[in-house]
């Protein structure tokens, strides 16, 4: 969808949870010292700057990554993440630059590591080109994510993940995902995949982690946000699913979640979910 701008929602809630899981799945999987492959299938700009035009918009950084960063003694699951964005922002006081997914897995990157991003917005392309085409870990593609993503799975390392988080502005973009999921879970079934939807008051916006289940892919761990009420008219929360988690991936999100809910949640409205939506 090439109408959509994620810098007027950058550093927002739903990017929270989002880059925070991205995080700790990196670093779960790098406990091996096995070398290990990232692939961003809806790369976006890769770095955000919160002074513009579009990220002052509406500021939806300041009740995000802000709250975050504001908030004393933050979990170790948020060490990763928060080093990512602190990477970006050298003056501890002052918040200029937001990372999106490219950067933090970037910043995560070790050397054996290689990380493939995928985005056709004219754009973005060229900000990511300018941000990252220096570094020979990272491979860029002017691709269609669901045409493109068939021939990067499986990785040569066969270690790594997928991330998925379209804006889902386009009607069948459930739909592709699914179809995508499944047919990249069947060539890479040990890979990690990881993928974010929102939570808004369409009904079909909630169905998605109950089709994936009935695609018959085991392994499934089922987060969710949410910070506003359910009859909030916009994003009041978002979710990430995540099929074949590394190892302790479990425990450390039910760490994780209950203390962003009570740091992010407006006047104690919303919920988390941290579970188990498919077993082995």
């Amino acid at each position: 969808m090439l109408s959509y701008q994620h810098e007027y929602h950058c550093g927002n809630h739903a990017d929270v949870l989002k880059h925070s899981i991205l995080a700790l799945t990196i670093r779960a999987l790098q406990r091996k010292d096995k070398p290990l492959r990232v692939i961003d299938a809806h790369a976006g700009s890769g770095i955000y700057d919160l002074g513009s035009a579009e990220a002052q918009r509406n500021a939806e950084f300041r009740t995000g990554i802000s709250r975050v960063l504001a908030a004393a003694s933050p979990p170790l699951e948020l060490e990763a993440y928060l080093a990512a964005v602190r990477a970006m922002n050298p003056d501890a006081n002052t918040l200029r630059r937001y990372p999106g997914s490219p950067q933090i897995a970037c910043h995560l990157l070790r050397p054996q590591d290689h990380l493939e991003l995928l985005e056709l917005h004219p754009q973005a392309l060229s900000l990511l080109r300018r941000s990252f085409g220096h570094d020979a870990r990272v491979h860029i593609h002017d691709r269609d994510s669901y045409e493109g993503l068939p021939g990067l799975v499986p990785p040569p390392e066969r270690r790594g993940l997928v991330l998925l988080d379209p804006s889902y502005e386009v009607r069948q973009e459930r739909a592709a995902v699914l179809d995508t999921l499944s047919a990249g879970h069947a060539r890479w079934p040990g890979g990690t995949w990881l993928v974010w939807y929102p939570l808004l008051r369409d009904p079909k916006a909630a169905r998605l982690p109950a089709k994936l289940a009935a695609t018959g892919i085991r392994k499934i761990f089922r987060t969710e946000l949410q910070v506003e009420s359910e009859g909030h008219m916009g994003l009041r929360g978002s979710g990430m699913l995540i099929i074949n988690p590394p190892y302790g991936l479990d425990t450390a999100l039910g760490n994780l979640l209950p203390w962003l809910w009570e740091h992010l949640a407006n006047d104690g409205r919303g919920s988390w979910v941290a579970e188990w939506l498919v077993g082995e």
